[in-house]
């Protein structure tokens, strides 16, 4: 079982690494962090899609008054497919809400130590609250030379971190 999901994640991750720099229309960092994960687990539903959609782009550009700005959708699709492997196929048991919420702090933890910081627009040089920061983004095709680069640590970091929860559940 354990060699099926790795051999599953190995083919994903080189498929990514060949398609991703390439997607620089509606390529959205959560979605595809997450919707790959899922896809290695058999799981494809559009709602899914929409649910996370909205969450790339530092929680869809947001920025509070005193300039706080959001976590990179790589960060928020990662941290969303730790909940989905640590609970299974169904909601998961309150027990175990402790557990995915450590889950999440380490994997955003693991994500900082790597990047630098877990903030879009500390990663990507933008800010997606300003209309002229995306565009900027597109014109110089930031998701083909930096962003994918994220999608593509997340995907994996997230199989080596549920190494033990993928064994057992998947």
């Amino acid at each position: 079982m354990e060699q099926d999901i790795n051999r599953k994640f190995d083919e994903k991750i080189k498929d990514l690494e060949k398609t991703l720099p390439k997607m620089t229309n509606g390529a959205n960092c959560a979605e595809l962090t997450l919707t790959s994960v899922l896809e290695v687990l058999g799981i494809k539903n559009g709602v899914i899609n929409n649910l996370i959609i909205p969450l790339a782009g530092g929680f869809g550009g947001y920025k509070s008054k005193k300039g706080w700005q959001g976590a990179c959708g790589a960060v928020c699709g990662g941290c969303a497919a730790t909940g989905v492997i640590l609970g299974g196929r169904e909601r998961m048991p309150n027990e175990l809400i402790l557990n995915a919420y450590m889950n999440a702090a380490k994997f955003a933890a693991d994500f900082e130590a790597e990047f630098g910081t877990v903030v879009c627009s500390g990663l990507c040089g933008y800010d997606f609250s300003d209309p002229d920061g995306l565009e900027e983004y597109q014109k110089n095709n930031t998701w083909e030379t930096t962003c994918n680069k994220f999608v593509l640590w997340a995907v994996d970091h997230v199989r080596t971190m549920m190494r033990d929860e993928l064994t057992e559940k998947w």
